[in-house]
């Protein structure tokens, strides 16, 4: 298939299945965690693609773009964790290993697993927002466990540099989990705050949504998705993550924010992985000054803008997964 032909056939042609759920076991300071992910593709292919979602989201965040991954080549296992506190995954007993070091861990860890039960040759690397800092680490650090090292990583409206403004942003938001009465109240919500993530339409946006709630029935105290009776935890739907994950992003000095930039700049400048930069030309997080920095530092990224888009692109207009399989899959 030539390069861009999948945008030119229609999805019916290439029926796609929902994807599969797997856990694995990640080592932490308090026992250990399962880790939930999802699979696309062939389970068996040598070239997998990894795929990370950002602070307050879920792996399904990239239904849209496994798809568009597996319409232009379907010997892929495209693979889309929920990280630790979120989605299906467990909740951490101590708030303050919701940290990208213990994050990366668990990549690696997933990794392992993934090698061991079919053995791969090829491995990308698609990150949003907190997950392109995460890849930003198993890429930039050499002397990592990784099966194979990153042969591409798009990093997706994040870099070593964060706006204050951005974060802030972010801080008043995350961690208010609240519960709704339906689908579409839950949906309703999650635009008022996230109208930065650009134009979508209705049915777009309620499946984007339709992944970020559960039934508060199903989630117990202590994340262990234990069933509980829902008269006991009020309205039918909660948000699908961690309050908790908010406790370390809170606590984050100046000073800690200075020397993070710092140590995330020399991990940047040591990737050797092609690395696309795809970035929201209005983002609030990623700043034009620090994105087109990262097109002349380290991996030298090649930096894609979508206008009307703030942090951060979705991946499900198709101009925006193209960006994607076109660099994963020249």
């Amino acid at each position: 298939m030539q390069r861009g032909d999948y945008l030119q056939r229609e999805c019916h042609v290439f029926p796609m299945t929902e994807p599969s759920l797997h856990h694995v076991v990640c080592p932490d300071a308090n026992g250990g965690h399962r880790m939930a992910y999802w699979q696309w593709g062939r389970s068996t292919s040598e070239h997998v693609v990894l795929c990370v979602h950002g602070l307050t989201r879920q792996g399904r965040d990239f239904d849209a773009l496994a798809r568009a991954l597996l319409l232009a080549d379907d010997d892929l296992r495209v693979v889309c964790p929920d990280v630790v506190g979120r989605g299906q995954s467990d909740w951490l007993t101590d708030p303050a290993g919701y940290q990208v070091a213990q994050y990366a861990a668990d990549m690696l860890a997933l990794l392992a697993a993934l090698q061991a039960e079919h053995p791969f040759r090829t491995l990308d690397y698609v990150g949003t927002s907190m997950g392109g800092l995460i890849g930003i680490v198993l890429a930039g650090r050499s002397e990592l466990p990784l099966p194979v090292p990153i042969r591409r990583i798009v990093i997706n409206d994040v870099g070593p540099a964060l706006s204050v403004a951005g974060l802030q942003r972010i801080a008043g938001y995350v961690g208010a989990n609240g519960r709704y009465a339906s689908l579409a109240e839950a949906a309703d919500a999650l635009w008022a705050l996230s109208t930065t993530f650009g134009p979508h339409t209705p049915a777009q946006w309620l499946e984007l949504s339709r992944h970020m709630v559960v039934p508060a029935a199903l989630r117990s105290a202590d994340g262990k998705a234990k069933l509980h009776a829902a008269a006991d935890l009020g309205p039918p739907f909660a948000l699908h993550y961690d309050p908790a994950i908010a406790v370390p992003f809170r606590s984050i000095t100046a000073e800690g924010a200075a020397q993070a930039e710092v140590a995330t700049w020399a991990l940047y400048d040591r990737i050797e992985a092609a690395a696309l930069l795809t970035r929201g030309a209005q983002s609030d997080l990623l700043s034009a000054d620090t994105a087109n920095a990262m097109t002349l530092r380290g991996p030298r990224a090649r930096l894609v803008e979508f206008d009307g888009v703030g942090h951060a692109p979705t991946f499900v207009d198709p101009a925006q997964s193209a960006a994607v399989v076109g660099f994963l899959l020249d």
